[in-house]
């Protein structure tokens, strides 16, 4: 790797145990799952021989967690860095799935108003700016090697989506972003010049009933 090339691997953060299977956005008292804390550890060793020079996580517990192996492996610190945080949302602590009734109330149909902002949540254009703003200050921590940056699929697909010049409004169920999945983002200076996608945990998924569609990722 150059002097000028840099990599940011954007980590989502591994299963949550949810037994209530709530949309927990950015709830605290939510950890990983025993399954979720394999796949942290499955993504660190996917990486183990990389140049990981800087580490940086959500504040929320599971992606500290999801952190934490990779701290062991390459004795880092982890930086919490509050705009890796979930979106907002305003159906957080509710059920969401199908049958629980939170999208057929009457109550919540002017929440779901508007897709495109979107407006039950924090908006697109945000989430996107703050991510972007996160990963370069990870670029800069990490000049020149590698960093890991743990955050939520949300996030971190809006931030692909923006980097990619896409439109930020988009169907939930098509986001390429799976549980412990890495969005690598390859810099030549400030520029992104490629991005990568893997799933080292992808065997730990298939054992995780609808786990790539775990609520509050």
């Amino acid at each position: 790797m150059s002097e000028s090339t840099t990599v940011v691997h954007v980590l989502r953060h591994g299963e949550v145990y949810n037994p209530t299977k709530v949309l927990y956005g950015r709830l605290p008292g939510f950890h990983l799952s025993e399954l979720g804390v394999q796949m942290a550890k499955a993504a660190a060793d996917v990486l183990k021989d990389r140049d990981v020079t800087h580490l940086v996580a959500s504040p929320l517990e599971r992606a500290q967690e999801t952190a934490e192996p990779f701290a062991a492996q390459y004795k880092l610190d982890i930086t919490t860095d509050v705009r890796l945080i979930e979106s907002a949302n305003y159906f957080e602590g509710k059920g969401v799935g199908p049958g629980d009734g939170s999208f057929r109330d009457p109550r919540n149909w002017w929440v779901l108003r508007d897709p495109i902002t979107p407006s039950w949540g924090e908006a697109y254009l945000a989430i996107a700016q703050r991510m972007f703003e996160a990963v370069q200050a990870a670029r800069l921590a990490a000049e020149g090697h590698e960093a890991v940056v743990v955050s939520h699929q949300l996030p971190i697909w809006t931030l692909r989506r923006y980097v990619e010049r896409k439109r930020l409004w988009h169907d939930p169920r098509r986001r390429q972003c799976g549980l412990a999945s890495l969005t690598s983002f390859r810099f030549e200076g400030a520029r992104v010049v490629g991005i990568d996608y893997s799933e080292p945990a992808a065997h730990l998924v298939a054992m995780s009933p609808g786990a790539r569609t775990a609520k509050g990722a």
